[in-house]
């Protein structure tokens, strides 16, 4: 068994409590990855509300991590044990119940597809901050069909999707004018991630933005009121569900370590940089307070749990699991991560 954060019921965080959860155990296809940390979703608090999608209890939350393959099925081929990985491990689009063991515990199970390779010059709580987050932006720049040159306005500039898709407008898919909103505190801050102007909405109204825009992206469902900024027959996309206009289209996002590996030239020049709240990152075992912060909707960036129990275990045997082989004897640590299972 290893430890984990579950939920046996739905309901507000006070039904999280940390607990024991069974091991898991790669399918062919599959992965297994010690998680040196994770990062919280907006979906993973609603899905603890709610039944949005269907899982068995107990459910562990969480869709993104990074960490260090331990073992791996025999259909496994891009991947060895050693490396390091992260990735979105939830396929909100497969026709299967979601993962219970989610991103909140010691080791979890993926797809090989799901995951991509850690950029070496990015952290492991850099990495984890980005796959849902810059998947779902992505997504928004397909749907809209979105053409280098073209100008943006996006709404929520400074949260975990807005802060990538303001880098990604103008250092990825070539936008000529990036327009962002944000409240007083972070204009600066949305202005160092490339925005070329910023609308601080605590001060102006959309009605009182006089330029329209190519392509309105909406990363917290105000386009029944945003929807003004956009020239006539512009796409308008709304990352929420459903959309608060008519003519706003909804994006969700494509779970795919391949998008990952696309963007990984631009995690390592520096064009694409993860955003991870300065409150953070929350140790394990304070998991409530995260979500509790998470909820307020205030966070700057992505919020990121960090370090995680595995990590400081002196022993290569974890709970009945043991080591065969260290992978590098002159420099092992002790840790699980180091060690090829059985």
């Amino acid at each position: 068994m290893q430890k984990a954060w579950l939920y046996e019921e739905y309901g507000p965080k006070e039904v999280l409590r940390v607990g024991e959860f069974p091991f898991p155990s790669p399918l062919p296809d599959q992965l297994i990855v010690q998680v040196r940390a994770a990062a919280l979703n907006p979906i993973d608090f609603k899905r603890r509300l709610c039944p949005i999608f269907p899982s068995d209890f107990p459910v562990v939350p969480g869709c993104d991590m990074a960490g260090v393959v331990v073992s791996k099925g025999n259909n496994v081929t891009k991947f060895d044990v050693g490396d390091e990985v992260y990735g979105n491990i939830q396929d909100f689009n497969a026709q299967v119940k979601l993962k219970q063991l989610g991103t909140l515990a010691e080791f979890i199970a993926v797809e090989e597809s799901l995951i991509a390779k850690k950029p070496p010059n990015i952290s492991f709580e850099e990495a984890a901050s980005l796959p849902l987050a810059v998947q779902t932006a992505v997504e928004g720049f397909i749907t809209a069909g979105f053409k280098g040159g073209q100008t943006v306005f996006i709404v929520g500039g400074a949260g975990g999707v807005g802060s990538l898709v303001v880098q990604l407008s103008k250092n990825v898919y070539g936008a000529s004018r990036v327009v962002a909103t944000c409240s007083t505190p972070k204009v600066e801050f949305v202005k160092s991630l490339g925005a070329d102007e910023v609308v601080d909405y605590w001060k102006t109204d959309y009605e009182d933005v006089e330029e329209k825009f190519d392509f309105l992206y909406d990363m917290i469902g105000d386009c029944k009121k945003s929807f003004v900024v956009a020239k006539d027959g512009a796409p308008v996309v709304d990352i929420t569900y459903p959309p608060s206009h008519q003519r706003a289209a909804y994006s969700s996002l494509k779970v795919s370590g391949e998008i990952l590996d696309r963007l990984r030239p631009y995690l390592e020049n520096g064009k694409l940089k993860p955003v991870i709240d300065p409150s953070g990152p929350y140790a394990f075992m304070d998991v409530v307070e995260a979500f509790r912060y998470l909820e307020t909707g205030r966070a700057l960036g992505k919020v990121v749990i960090s370090p995680f129990p595995s990590q400081s275990f002196n022993s290569c045997s974890f709970r009945g699991v043991n080591c065969k082989n260290c992978i590098s004897k002159s420099r092992c640590s002790g840790n699980f991560g180091d060690a090829i299972m059985l």
